[in-house]
């Protein structure tokens, strides 16, 4: 038996079972616009922009939750998508304090782009629902409940990706907010601060505190690397602005999918730190240190080692290595010990 097909705007397509309409029409090259899905994560269906007309359904359904059957007719381009889906985003604008002039996530705001998409420049509907203040209070992430369209991506990532289980729902109706267990602080829960949060929320409700300010998407270039805490080999972008990393956000690589922890997202302030060495250092005579090229360290060292080794033997030398560096760099060390030196006194600060 074939593989069961479905029709999307006119033309036939196949699918495997279990996907949904938004994952079939993405996989075909149809753009069908969201703000709640999350890959990797069950569908919620919160925010109701992906509506699309299916043949034979009372009402528009939700593609991001509705499974694609064998038979399926449908479209995704029509008057009653686009009207309905239009509104969406004018009740998403007037639920809350949505002013791009002021915010952090200007250019790069998914619900500022469909509202740019269909053109609206005034909300008919008056009166913000989301009355709750700010949080600031930890040096990491700032929470800004006015900019919150409970789209619910932030509770998925920590519970499903992160399984942090740190934050969903609370309240009803008009009061409803994210919260942490009890409605506590980020800083007094049980929040790791991964910041996977931060990286998947759509709007301007959740960003980076020691970022704002510093720099517009549009300022910055992205740089991929791979973050230097450890060996796992995580891939991040740096958000590089005149010469200066401003910000940090995951990559998908292969060891990480789009994830990183505390350090990775939020400690590079070191790159710049005023304490960082940059160039080597020799003590002289006098027991100072004194600035060298990399030449004249590595010939420096050689000829201790050789001289130590002559003298005393080579297990009278040992080596120990960082789990900041890779996998790869470990190997050549320990071989380098081994091989080169003759000794096998190699150790690592992760070892215990």
């Amino acid at each position: 038996m074939g593989m069961p097909t479905l029709t999307i705007d006119g033309k036939l397509v196949e699918f495997t079972p279990g996907q949904t309409i938004l994952e079939v029409a993405k996989a075909n090259g149809i753009n069908i616009p969201t703000l709640c899905h999350l890959k990797d994560t069950t569908p919620t269906g919160a925010c109701r922009i992906c509506l699309v007309e299916v043949k034979g359904a009372r009402t528009l359904v939700a593609s991001c939750a509705m499974p694609a059957g064998n038979g399926m007719e449908v479209k995704t381009d029509t008057e009653t998508v686009h009207v309905s889906r239009r509104l969406n985003v004018e009740l998403l604008l007037a639920s809350g304090n949505h002013n791009c002039l002021t915010c952090e996530k200007n250019g790069s705001c998914k619900l500022q782009s469909l509202a740019y998409a269909y053109g609206i420049t005034d909300i008919r509907f008056k009166g913000q629902t989301q009355q709750y203040p700010a949080e600031t209070e930890n040096p990491l992430i700032i929470r800004d409940f006015s900019r919150c369209i409970l789209c619910g991506r932030c509770v998925q990532a920590c519970n499903e990706i992160q399984v942090n289980r740190a934050i969903g729902y609370g309240y009803r109706g008009a009061k409803s907010k994210i919260v942490t267990t009890g409605d506590r602080p980020y800083q007094d829960s049980d929040c790791v601060f991964c910041g996977q949060c931060v990286e998947v929320c759509p709007v301007g409700a959740l960003t980076e505190k020691k970022a704002v300010g510093l720099g517009r998407p549009w300022e910055t270039a992205k740089v991929r690397t791979t973050c230097p805490y450890c060996g796992v080999g995580c891939q991040m972008d740096l958000h590089v602005k005149d010469g200066k990393v401003v910000k940090v956000t995951a990559a998908d690589g292969q060891s990480n999918k789009e994830r990183l922890c505390v350090k990775g997202r939020f400690g590079y302030d070191f790159i710049d730190s005023p304490e960082r060495l940059t160039t080597p250092l020799i003590k002289g005579e006098d027991g100072r240190f004194q600035e060298a090229s990399w030449d004249e360290a590595l010939t420096l060292v050689a000829k201790k080692f050789k001289a130590i080794k002559k003298e005393h033997g080579a297990d009278a030398l040992a080596g120990l290595t960082s789990a900041r560096a890779t996998n790869e760099e470990n190997y050549l060390f320990q071989k380098l010990f081994r091989a080169g030196v003759g000794t096998n006194n190699v150790d690592h600060c992760a070892r215990l």
